[in-house]
């Protein structure tokens, strides 16, 4: 199924984008590309393959929360815009 450049062109004003006639015929080569792509991997029996969430068998890949040192007030708001004594300061976020 190959799109034709009126299709990627409906696409691109749903997507509320302004492309050149040039841009409009690099995407629908490059979409027709993904297009074929997607049709080969349709093509594959997978009637024996169980679904699953992930391509590789993953354990717990966290750390322990171990409780640790923090850093001194100074160096934390060091590099902070707005500060003062005690902390960050940022815009109110309600009235």
């Amino acid at each position: 199924m190959a799109l034709s450049i009126d299709e990627v062109a409906k696409v691109a004003l749903l997507a509320r984008l302004r492309l050149t006639p040039e841009e409009l015929q690099t995407f629908t080569g490059q979409l027709n590309s993904i297009v074929e792509f997607v049709e080969q991997l349709q093509q594959l029996d997978t009637t024996n393959v169980e679904p699953l969430a992930h391509g590789i068998d993953i354990h717990n890949v966290f750390r322990d929360d171990v409780l640790g040192p923090s850093l001194p007030r100074e160096k934390a708001l060091a590099n902070a815009p707005k500060r003062n004594s005690e902390g960050f300061l940022v815009p109110a976020v309600l009235d």
